[in-house]
């Protein structure tokens, strides 16, 4: 147990060097990570690492797919509802269906119960790789809205089918009819525990005494909770804590009220899910040499090529479905006539970044190792081979490729929204105004009496005058941009000095360690403030 935990934590350690280098060339991570789970398995005595699979589904999954709703706006996700329900639902059963046919033809002695499996598992797209792909690059807001949308909700459709399929494959029976009426209960219930466990959670939150430490714990613990409250009672845990994670991100405002709690469980999160990624693909690169030594028949070979196979098809397809679910609504419909038109650059960008991660790999993990009867799963390790080939294949060649696509295309908005910096700088107006009206109508003496009010009074006369020329300067030529531009390399050379001068202090002892984390802190919420990196 000892050297395993070492074994991993040693592994972390290296591929965190690896992000690092990925972060320096501007390579998006969950690529350096698959090469990283490939490059593990050639690791000379690299011992092998038996997990429960469905430990693995229960450890990976809930917080992976909580984090996804909590960062997905409810706004935007309704607003496009039509196009995120197409690609999550329609093209998740497209590429479940067409995967599962093509595979009992491609590769022998596969049945369909098996194509389904492995359709289920390979179908949706990773959030997280896309989302890293095109950070930094000028993508219209409407294409990261439908992609983050299509997958947090393809994740649960496509686990959804994997169960189905995995219950067919183990039972050998399977009605389409009857999986249809069940695919709505358990849904439908799942997001009926997700709302009731929500609401708890939501009580919990606002009206116990907790501290900033406890809310971001219990923050851990509700994507658990909400999946094994789902499962204990059979119904779908993954719509169960998609649907609580969109709750309790809709009424964190009213929460988690205080600076402290909301950069603690930001920073708690964003580490969690990163570990998490690390963690699956060193999974993978540890399981490699006994999924490989596990194939029977079927050599390596067999497995890329039937990889690769599968791989064309899913790419192939995604370009096949979104098109006509593009353009087909704007021709049948008028309503759908009004929106902006996307043109052929929008969907090829959704089209070509419908890369596969972190999701698929955990749920083919997942795959029990025995059936009921005490016999192999059959296929367990072919099936699981694939979907890394498939991973590889989508992540590296997309990856890589698509930042190259948009800036050949030249994508452009296309929707008439106002820009991020204009909206920044409309809230901080509106915000100082509140604030202002408050001292004016109930301490105007205290105002004048009080020299700390009296202080705060013209920080925020100074802020509203300072951000009503900031929304005016949005509207200028290039040469006023480049000049706010250069203000913030000023900022930031500002703060990198200070920043330098706490740790001259820290060195002098003269103030407390307290004191200068304090303003330490100040200083990130001031950079955050200046890049925007507050989410």
């Amino acid at each position: 147990m000892h050297e395993n935990l070492l074994l991993i934590l040693g592994l972390l350690f290296a591929v965190f060097l690896l992000v690092m280098l990925a972060e320096r060339i501007k390579i998006a991570y969950p690529i350096f990570l698959v090469v990283a789970g490939l490059a593990i398995s050639f690791i000379p005595g690299i011992p092998k690492l038996a997990l429960d699979p469905e430990l693995i589904f229960l450890i990976f999954l809930p917080p992976l797919l909580y984090e996804a709703a909590w960062y997905t706006s409810w706004k935007d996700f309704w607003k496009w509802k039509r196009a995120i329900s197409l690609l999550a639902f329609g093209l998740v059963f497209f590429t479940s269906t067409m995967v599962a046919y093509a595979s009992v033809n491609i590769i022998p002695g596969f049945t369909l119960a098996l194509g389904f499996l492995l359709g289920g598992i390979i179908s949706p797209p990773d959030a997280v790789a896309a989302a890293t792909v095109l950070k930094g690059m000028k993508v219209p807001k409407r294409i990261l809205t439908i992609l983050e949308g299509e997958s947090l909700v393809n994740d649960a459709s496509s686990l959804i089918v994997f169960r189905f399929a995995l219950a067919a494959v183990v039972t050998g029976a399977f009605s389409f009819q009857q999986a249809t009426g069940q695919f709505f209960l358990v849904a439908g219930m799942g997001i009926v525990v997700g709302l009731v466990g929500a609401h708890i959670m939501y009580f919990i939150h606002r009206f116990l005494p907790t501290t900033p430490a406890i809310d971001a714990a219990l923050t851990v613990m509700t994507p658990y909770i909400l999946f094994l409250a789902a499962e204990s009672f059979h119904f779908s845990g993954v719509m169960a804590v998609v649907t609580g994670g969109l709750f309790i991100s809709y009424r964190s405002h009213e929460i988690f009220t205080t600076g402290i709690t909301r950069l603690n469980m930001l920073g708690v999160w964003k580490t969690l899910i990163f570990v998490m990624n690390a963690l699956v693909f060193i999974l993978i690169g540890l399981s490699l040499p006994e999924i490989i030594a596990g194939l029977g028949e079927h050599s390596v070979k067999d497995g890329i090529i039937y990889g690769t196979y599968i791989s064309i098809i899913a790419i192939t397809l995604r370009f096949l479905w979104v098109y006509p679910a593009t353009h087909l609504p704007r021709l049948l419909f008028k309503s759908v006539r009004k929106e902006a038109n996307p043109g052929w650059k929008g969907p090829l960008v959704v089209s070509w970044a419908g890369m596969r991660g972190v999701v698929s790999l955990a749920t083919a993990l997942s795959i029990p190792i025995l059936m009921t009867n005490g016999q192999a799963f059959p296929f367990r390790n072919l099936i699981i081979f694939i979907t890394f080939v498939v991973i590889f294949i989508t992540l590296v060649i997309q990856g890589l490729t698509l930042p190259l696509i948009i800036k050949l295309i030249g994508i452009e908005e296309i929707d008439d929204l106002v820009s991020e910096d204009e909206q920044q700088a409309g809230i901080k107006l509106r915000m100082s105004r509140v604030a202002l009206g408050v001292i004016d109508r109930n301490y105007p003496e205290a105002a004048a009496e009080n020299e700390l009010i009296g202080f705060l009074k013209k920080d925020l006369e100074d802020d509203l005058q300072s951000n009503s020329k900031r929304l005016a300067s949005l509207e200028c030529d290039e040469t006023e941009h480049q000049e706010i531009e250069f203000y913030k390399q000023v900022l930031s050379e500002i703060h990198h000095k200070q920043r330098h001068e706490l740790f001259l202090l820290r060195k002098e002892k003269i103030y407390s360690d307290e004191e200068i984390r304090k303003a330490e802190m100040q200083l990130d919420l001031d950079e955050m403030k200046i890049n925007g990196s507050i989410h």
